[in-house]
This record gives structure tokens, C-alpha cells and sequence, in this order.
């Protein structure tokens, strides 16, 4: 998926996330697996995608490491697309995603929401720095070339004073 990104976004977190499950089919495709399905038949009937389409989505994500294909049936031979760990590890940005939507929105016009499961109350996500437990989207946090920065990343950040837009 390099490919599909500018030779100077390379380096770039954002690009390269992007390259590799920035498609919408994609995104589709891991919100049904979040959900629990895992099979290209139930993929196809809960994304409207062709079987083409559908196949080359799902072989770029298990060459990226998202997803593993496993086989469930000998005969005929099928397969299920299961999430790896990096897979998983997917589902915080997606939440957030949905939760930047859902924030535009009047609740009653809300079609899917995040609860917790136990209360059924609905929840907010936020991201927190980790050790701190402080939410980062303020301006207090900022980008900053990091130490495998190559020249043209190292003079985007250079004199960025913090800059947070």
C-alpha cells in the first residue's frame, strides 16, 4: 500500500495509516469484524460489495497483517477473516470515528451509539495520554519531528512553535 502514498508522506503515521485502511470499503469491512463476523458471505450481504471487490479488500488486509485467513470448512473449502492483534488494535480509532459523527448529531438522530455494555448507559470515548490520563486533543499537545525523522519531516516540525493545527 506504500505505493498509493506521496513519496514525502512517507514517513508520515497519518499517510501511512491512511494507505492501508483509509479506503471506506475497508473501514466497512473492520466494523463488521469489531461486530463479530468474520465471513466473506456475511461481509458481502452487510456491505453491498462485490465479490471482486470484496476479495481484493480483504487479501490487502490480511497481506497488511489486519486480518488472518483461516479455513473453517473442508468441503467446500471456505475461509473466515478473523482479527490479528494489530487488527484489534484498530478499534479505538474506529469508536473515535463514530463518536466524531455521533458528536455532530442530535442524539435522536443517532443510528448506532457506543454503550456500555453492563449499564447500557452511552458513553463518550476520549484519548488520554496514557501515563498521565489527560485527554490530548487540547492544545497542549502538538506533532513534533520524532527520532527517525528523515530531513523533509525534520523541517516540517523546525520552528513549528508548537503549532497544533
Amino acid at each position: 500500500m506504500a505505493g498509493k502514498i506521496r513519496l514525502e508522506d512517507r514517513e508520515c503515521p497519518l499517510s501511512a495509516t491512511l494507505g492501508i485502511v483509509g479506503e471506506w470499503w475497508t473501514v466497512l469491512i473492520l466494523h463488521d469484524c469489531f461486530d463479530g463476523y468474520s465471513r466473506f458471505d456475511d461481509f458481502r450481504a452487510n456491505i453491498g460489495l462485490s465479490s471482486s471487490m470484496l476479495t481484493s479488500r480483504l487479501k490487502t488486509l490480511v497481506e497488511g497483517g489486519i486480518l488472518e485467513r483461516r479455513r473453517y470448512q473442508e468441503h467446500p473449502v471456505r475461509h473466515e477473516y478473523v482479527l490479528t492483534g494489530l487488527g484489534r488494535s484498530l478499534r479505538p480509532v474506529l469508536v473515535v470515528m463514530a463518536a466524531w459523527r455521533n458528536a455532530q448529531l442530535a442524539p435522536a438522530e443517532r443510528s448506532m451509539i457506543l454503550v456500555d455494555e453492563h449499564t447500557r448507559r452511552e458513553i463518550e470515548p476520549v484519548v488520554v495520554d496514557a501515563d498521565t490520563g489527560e485527554r490530548v486533543d487540547g492544545p497542549g499537545y502538538v506533532y513534533t519531528a520524532g527520532p527517525a525523522a528523515g530531513p523533509q519531516m525534520r523541517k516540517r516540525y523546525e520552528g513549528a512553535g508548537g503549532r497544533s493545527s
